[in-house]
């Protein structure tokens, strides 16, 4: 069984973890973002997404791509410990930390049997360099269900505005 430390894996070693899941006839499951403060919502999410496939595989967003699209004072919590969190859950198979504002590059190397989001997305609202790789590949995107009241900007302003949560 793998244990979270070996869950952790880099662009070039992913690219071999995928081709040797596919060669398994074992169906790929991708999603990315920042999760930033793990929250109900995110594991109900992850926990959904597993169940469109075999495998898990996280891309998670570097701090220096947090900030990009979340502001500076984004993230709260340092990539390496997100990814330690996120390769705790029971759900995920596999975490990939990536570098670029946009997770086209780790999905190029992942080549996902199915790629998911969260229902605050639409098909027709991915980013369009994103929704190339997947459509070259032969992808199919689902949309998992939004888990309403829960969110981490939501938690933050909970935090900021009483001083407690």
């Amino acid at each position: 069984m793998p244990t979270p430390r070996t869950k952790l894996l880099n662009l070039a070693q992913v690219q071999r973890w995928a081709k040797a899941a596919h060669q398994r006839g074992q169906r790929i499951v991708a999603t990315n973002g920042c999760f930033d403060l793990l929250h109900f919502g995110h594991v109900t999410y992850l926990q959904r997404a597993k169940r469109l496939g075999d495998l898990l595989i996280i891309g998670l967003n570097s701090d220096a791509s947090v900030r990009q699209l979340k502001g500076p004072t984004r993230p709260l919590v340092p990539e390496k410990q997100r990814a330690a969190v996120l390769a705790a859950l029971e759900c995920v198979d596999a975490v990939v930390i990536f570098r670029d504002k946009r997770a086209a590059k780790f999905l190029q190397a992942v080549q996902p049997d199915i790629y998911a989001k969260g229902g605050d997305y639409r098909p027709e609202t991915l980013d369009p360099t994103e929704r190339a790789v997947l459509d070259a590949a032969g992808t199919k995107i689902r949309i998992v269900p939004f888990v309403p009241g829960f969110s981490t900007t939501g938690l933050l302003k909970k935090i900021c505005n009483t001083g407690t949560l």
